[in-house]
């Protein structure tokens, strides 16, 4: 199932990953890039449950476009546990212009394929997802 704007279709992988990180825990974080050659969206790399957000922000390319999904655990001040699954559209001004077009018009037929996520960040640099920006957004 191509996506009629970009041509870019999602592999089943992409969104049995997703589920397992929803349901199951599975994972603290995907990371998905588009093969261009194959027209598809794949799972790059997963994080195991114990990494942190630090290690995952380091994962991501430099200078290329990725899609990502973080499941970001925290506390309120009501003392309650919580969890909110993050999508981040990471497109580094440093990336092709050709990559960041692809990949913007792309986005939001990948992100409905993966049912559950609750908040959404587009970022150009880290600065715009460190952990103070993650903190803000769960809330």
């Amino acid at each position: 199932m191509a996506n009629a704007a970009s041509g870019i279709a999602v592999h089943d992988d992409c969104k049995l990953k997703f589920l397992e990180l929803k349901a199951k825990r599975t994972y603290r974080s995907i990371i998905f890039k588009i093969e261009e050659i194959q027209k598809q969206v794949t799972v790059e790399k997963v994080g195991d449950p114990t990494e942190s957000y630090e290690d995952f922000a380091a994962s991501l390319p430099a200078n290329e476009c990725r899609y990502a999904v973080y499941d970001y655990d925290f506390v309120t001040q009501e003392n309650c546990q919580k969890s909110r699954i993050f999508f981040i559209a990471w497109s580094p001004d440093t990336a092709k212009v050709r990559s960041k077009m692809i990949y913007a018009s792309s986005k939001e037929r990948f992100k409905r394929e993966l049912d559950g996520i609750q908040v959404e960040l587009q970022a150009t640099d880290p600065t715009e997802m460190d952990m103070d920006v993650i903190k803000s957004r769960a809330a």
